[in-house]
């Protein structure tokens, strides 16, 4: 029995690890700019774009690095960018700024610098194709202009149908809800929008939950399953097929809570980073947002919105998945102790594997969220947070029509 616990709890602890490297992984590939290491051993300045290639709708992004042991003084070129713009050997120009100019007069030895040039989003860069910046007045250790080439091109079909079904209508639907809010408040109108989306998926969200109980009740059954057709898979597959049929039992419905959530967040997230600064979003909103006079509210109970929440988040949002998980595990827990108390206790072998996932489920989901808070904004999380809340009531009310049954 000990033996079994300690191995059920080294592949939790192996599959946390798995899950926590590729999570690593996953954020310095697709967000190099916020999780990427800087690179050792270069010389000199260095100007690199964030992206190489850059999505329509999306800004360039410059990096430049100062590995000098002086400063570099720029010229204030505002409302141009600090950089020469260049199209082939044409010099590009303009006076035309979609946020005010950010100037950029000085870097300092050892100085990293990530310059947004969202400001020219649909004036210098609003064509597909190639483009170079110069640094100009800086030579790279070879005596070579401080440049770097960078491509715009055309969002695929999938970042189109994803910004024409879940982008702009959240956007747009924030929007709406936060130009009657007072100060144009981001976070009231993420609540109430977490609240329409939850209303619009009460029934589906239901119909999961209530899978996931059907799930769990037949489980002891497929435990025994496998142990009496430890040696003969095909047998197994038959059994376990006929107890889900008679049970009318479909693993996948105990999925669907998961699969329509991950959706809507990844919307949100690209929502907040996107959409935040409507200035920038023109491309995203309809007609009628368009030509708004005002931007949102993102200061919400002292939190920056648009910014990780490195103190309340992660707390909050490990606490409450976590409350959520025990409370869609109480039922068959309940279940396990009246039949202990009659007299018909299970084999605990039977037991400790399903007990060990859950535990995995309860421990080890609550603690991602809560790493994926301290990465985030706080947008996103504040969707989360209300989400989950709005998930423990519907689990309440599960739990209860069971104990009713």
């Amino acid at each position: 029995m000990a033996k079994s616990k300690l191995r059920d709890f080294a592949e939790f602890f192996l599959i946390f690890l798995v899950l926590y490297f590729l999570v690593q992984f996953s954020l310095k590939l697709f967000f190099p700019q916020y999780f990427g290491g800087e690179k050792n051993g270069a010389t000199g300045v260095i100007l690199t774009m964030q992206d190489a290639t850059v999505k329509d709708g999306h800004h360039p992004v410059a990096i430049i690095k100062n590995n000098t042991e002086e400063a570099i003084v720029l010229e204030n070129k505002c409302p141009m960018p600090p950089f020469e713009v260049l199209r082939g050997d044409e010099a590009y120009s303009t006076e035309e700024t979609a946020v005010p100019c950010d100037a950029l007069t000085e870097i300092k030895p050892g100085e990293r610098v990530v310059y947004e040039l969202d400001s020219w989003k649909y004036s210098l860069f609003s064509e597909l194709g190639e483009y170079k910046l110069v640094l100009p007045g800086v030579e790279t250790s070879e005596g070579l202009e401080t440049s770097v080439d960078f491509k715009i091109h055309e969002a695929g079909p999938v970042t189109r149908v994803f910004r024409a079904f879940i982008t702009k209508p959240f956007l747009n639907l924030l929007v709406l809800i936060a130009s009657v809010m007072p100060g144009y408040s981001l976070g009231i109108a993420i609540i109430i929008l977490t609240i329409l989306v939850k209303l619009v998926l009460f029934i589906p969200t239901q119909h999961g939950l209530e899978g996931q109980k059907k799930l769990q009740a037949v489980q002891p059954q497929l435990d025994a399953l496998k142990k009496k057709y430890k040696g003969d898979p095909q047998k197994l597959q038959q059994e376990t097929m006929r107890i889900w049929k008679e049970n009318k039992v479909n693993p996948l419905q105990s999925c669907l809570p998961i699969l329509i959530q991950f959706p809507i967040l990844i919307g949100l997230f690209f929502v907040i980073r996107d959409g935040s600064v409507l200035e920038l979003s023109s491309h995203l909103l309809y007609g009628p947002h368009r030509e708004l006079s005002w931007s949102f509210g993102t200061n919400f109970f002292g939190l920056n919105l648009l910014e990780p929440s490195k103190i309340l988040m992660p707390p909050l949002l490990a606490g409450s998945q976590f409350a959520q998980m025990k409370l869609s595990f109480a039922i068959a827990k309940r279940k396990k102790e009246t039949k202990e108390r009659k007299g018909k206790k299970e084999k605990k072998e039977a037991l400790s594997a399903q007990e060990m996932q859950q535990k995995m489920m309860m421990y080890g989901l609550p603690l991602m969220i809560g790493f994926f808070a301290l990465q985030f904004p706080a947008a996103v999380s504040l969707y989360w947070g209300v989400s989950t809340f709005f998930a423990i009531g519907q689990q309440i009310v599960v739990n209860r029509k069971e104990l009713r049954v």
